[in-house]
């Protein structure tokens, strides 16, 4: 990122995304092995330090971002599952003292199979959670096992009943691409997946991440099994297919959910509002006195607890005018709704050039919708491709 070149005053833009909190609880149980997020395994919590520092933070990021309401609070990971749901109630409380959230505001829990109890799942909707979102990855014990989770198959599904009965909205996630599936049994898992499913879905392809352990089995010629291009693409058209005839059709590359069931949260994120980040390695943006800042705290868990609520801590960017631009189109075309071209011609202070445009169009990659361009379904998958023509 550049902050070099002049920033013009977009004030209210971020006011088209919303603003919403993000909570990161960064301990699980085990790591997965595809997994690249900022998660780490730790049998010993002190969770009443973490209760406060986390509080702490939330005072600070309060007094960089200034007043406004938030629409929604996240709490992701790591298994925020394993938080006490008095720290959750703790979050919840401090967050609408120090913002204000709306009274139909969406407060979403990440939470893994091996860690639900009805017991628990009843406190978190007590403490003000009205969203779960379940990290299932798959329906049967051979493909959780090499995925490196710690769940069956049939305790996901129990885990899976715990939850729709303590909150309204329930979503999963599913990977698919995995070692040696074939499209045939990726239609009969997603199949079920779409018979139980509440309103949403997050069923993401399998990729290697640099730094994971599957990258360094990838590397060593020991991931055996992983589908080839054409039959990962196979799998990525039966999956939209598949969604939108069972009325939960993508409103995000990789997230299906009935219509009105969206989640509110990532919407956030994919257009462009205003996000606090709280937490180790948390990422932010605040628009604070017309600019842009890209905040971020420290990623490892000991050096975040020793300095959390200290101004200091929060890192800050401002971004520049081109990338504010960028960012919003390589966000907002995920989306199904597209990006909004008058938006993006403020931010970026001039349109898209026609000519990048008008062959994309033509080979039926993207297509507009009055004000808004929307990558097609052939143009989805080639997204990065996309954006590589649209914004050199």
């Amino acid at each position: 990122m550049t902050a070099s070149a002049p920033l013009r005053e977009v004030e209210p833009d971020w006011r088209a995304g919303g603003f919403g909190l993000y909570v990161h609880w960064p301990f699980c149980l085990a790591k997965c092995p595809y997994c690249d997020f900022n998660s780490h395994v730790s049998r010993d919590v002190d969770q009443a330090a973490w209760r406060d520092a986390l509080l702490a933070e939330m005072r600070a990021t309060r007094a960089l971002s200034g007043p406004r309401r938030a629409g929604s609070l996240f709490f992701g990971g790591g298994t925020p599952s394993l938080m006490p749901p008095e720290t959750v109630a703790a979050l919840i409380e401090a967050a609408d003292a120090l913002w204000g959230l709306d009274p139909d505001a969406e407060i979403t829990l990440e939470a893994n199979p091996t860690s639900v109890e009805a017991d628990r799942f009843r406190a978190y909707a007590s403490a003000g959670v009205n969203r779960v979102s379940m990290g299932v990855q798959a329906l049967n014990d051979p493909d959780l096992r090499a995925l490196g989770r710690m769940h069956t198959a049939a305790e996901a599904r129990a885990a899976f009943d715990v939850a729709r009965a303590a909150f309204d909205r329930v979503s999963f996630d599913l990977i698919y691409a995995r070692q040696h599936q074939t499209p045939a049994a990726w239609e009969a898992e997603l199949r079920e997946a779409l018979a139980m499913a509440v309103d949403h879905l997050s069923l993401y392809q399998l990729t290697v991440e640099p730094g994971t352990r599957f990258a360094e089995l990838h590397a060593r010629g020991r991931l055996r099994g992983l589908p080839p291009d054409a039959r990962s693409a196979e799998m990525y058209a039966l999956t939209q297919a598949l969604a939108a005839e069972a009325g939960v059709p993508a409103y995000e590359i990789s997230n299906h959910a009935r219509p009105g069931a969206e989640s509110r949260h990532n919407l956030v994120y994919w257009r462009s509002g205003d996000f606090a980040g709280i937490g180790p390695g948390a990422h932010g943006r605040l628009t604070v006195e017309g600019r842009r800042l890209a905040t971020e705290t420290e990623r490892a868990p000991g050096p975040w607890l020793a300095a959390a609520g200290a101004p200091e801590a929060i890192r800050t960017e401002a971004l520049s005018d081109e990338d504010r631009a960028a960012e919003h189109l390589m966000m907002a075309l995920r989306l199904g709704e597209g990006a909004d071209l008058d938006r993006h011609a403020r931010l970026a202070g001039a349109p898209i050039d026609p000519a990048r445009l008008a062959p994309l169009e033509a080979d039926g990659l993207l297509r507009r919708d009055g004000p808004r361009l929307i990558a097609t379904e052939a143009g989805r998958p080639l997204l990065d491709a996309l954006l590589r023509e649209l914004l050199v």
